[in-house]
């Protein structure tokens, strides 16, 4: 009986401690420009569609990796962004609207910051004006993800180009942001 108690209490509190872990906060598009023209940091885009595998696995895996949720929520304004949803988005007085292209079709957003190159997962780093400093595809493991918050999260991309940060970086040269 003491054993039996003993095994649902380490499940109650081993279901505590998963539930107190940190998940991402998504935001929208809009919301992430409106708070990035009040406090200035890199906006990250996840453009996504339903039917993407892919997307679907980094969503499981490298967003909810505890470290990558704690730091996009602290350095970053992450978006979810559906490259295939129907509903308009309206940035300032312009109106994004969903393209009807074949049997599918896609939204000028996705477009915008995939810089043409609608792949799934694609995830673009927007600065606080809305310019696309990058656009990443592909999956992406927690590690590998973490090189681009790095980069991202304080002023490096500003002096140094991804790749050359990348290549210092995987050789055990970590910059001084001290972020991750």
């Amino acid at each position: 009986m003491k054993k039996t108690l003993y095994i649902l209490a380490l499940i109650i509190l081993g279901t505590g401690a998963a539930s107190a872990q940190e998940e991402v906060k998504w935001y929208s598009i809009e919301e992430a420009i409106q708070l990035a023209s009040q406090e200035p940091r890199v906006m990250v885009i996840d453009v996504y569609t339903d039917w993407c595998g892919w997307c679907k696995r980094m969503d499981a895996n490298t967003f909810s990796d505890p470290q990558v949720a704690a730091t996009l929520n602290k350095h970053f304004y992450p978006v979810k962004l559906d490259a295939e949803g129907k509903e308009d988005i309206v940035i300032g007085e312009r109106t994004f609207k969903f393209v009807a292209n074949g049997r599918g079709g896609y939204h000028e957003i996705a477009a915008i910051v995939t810089k043409g190159r609608l792949s799934y997962p694609t995830i673009s780093y927007v600065d606080a004006q809305g310019k696309v400093l990058q656009a990443a595809p592909g999956y992406k493991t927690p590690e590998q993800f973490r090189v681009y918050l790095e980069y991202y999260s304080g002023d490096i991309y500003k002096n140094q180009t991804f790749e050359e940060f990348s290549s210092l970086y995987a050789a055990g040269e970590k910059p001084l942001i001290g972020s991750l």
